[in-house]
C-alpha cells in the first residue's frame, strides 16, 4: 500500500533497489534549496511540465499546477511504474484505495501507462505538505493535486519508477 512522509521516512519503507536509489537521490536534489533541480523546478510556471531522464528507465516529470476541488480530481493507476510524487512547494491533499475495488472507467493505455477509475467514497486521504513525498504502487488507485482550502499554486516532481 502507498506510503507518506518525509523523505527519510519513505526512503526506509521501500525496498533498496538501484531505480528507487536513483529516486531518492533525485528527490534529496530536489528537495535541496539552490540545487539544479529546486531551482528548475522553482521556475515553472503553473501548467508548465519538464521531463528528465534519471537511467536505468527511471524519469522524473517535474510540474507546477493549481489545485483543483475534488469533483474535478479522479483516480488513476499505472501498471509499468511507481510513482515517488516529491512536494517541492506548496500543500495538497491526495487520496489513494485499492484499485480491485474500483471500476475501471478509462482502460489502461499501455503506451501512457495510465488507466482511470471511478470515484469512491473508500479512499484514505493524504494531506501532503512541501518536502513530503508519497509512493504509489500500480495496486494504488490514487487521485492527486486536490486543493486543501481553494485552489493554490503546488511545484512538485513525479519520478517514475519501473515496476521489476
Amino acid at each position: 500500500m502507498a506510503c507518506f512522509g518525509t523523505l527519510s521516512t519513505v526512503r526506509g519503507q521501500c525496498a533498496p533497489s538501484p531505480e528507487f536509489a536513483a529516486a531518492f537521490a533525485y528527490a534529496a536534489e530536489a528537495l535541496k534549496p539552490g540545487s539544479e533541480a529546486n531551482r528548475r523546478i522553482l521556475s515553472l510556471k503553473a501548467g508548465e511540465n519538464h521531463r528528465c531522464e534519471l537511467g536505468g528507465g527511471v524519469y522524473v516529470s517535474e510540474m507546477a499546477y493549481q489545485t483543483k476541488a475534488r469533483s474535478d480530481g479522479f483516480f488513476e493507476t499505472h501498471r509499468k511504474h511507481i510513482d515517488v510524487q516529491v512536494i517541492v512547494q506548496g500543500d495538497e491533499l491526495m487520496e489513494v484505495a485499492p484499485a480491485e475495488l474500483l471500476a475501471v472507467t478509462q482502460p489502461y493505455d499501455a503506451a501512457k501507462d495510465f488507466a482511470k477509475h471511478a470515484d469512491t467514497k473508500l479512499g484514505s486521504v493524504l494531506r501532503v505538505r512541501e518536502s513530503d513525498v508519497a509512493v504509489f504502487w500500480p495496486a494504488d488507485a490514487h487521485m492527486p493535486s486536490l486543493a486543501i482550502a481553494g485552489p493554490a499554486l503546488v511545484r512538485k516532481a513525479v519520478v517514475k519508477v519501473p515496476v521489476r
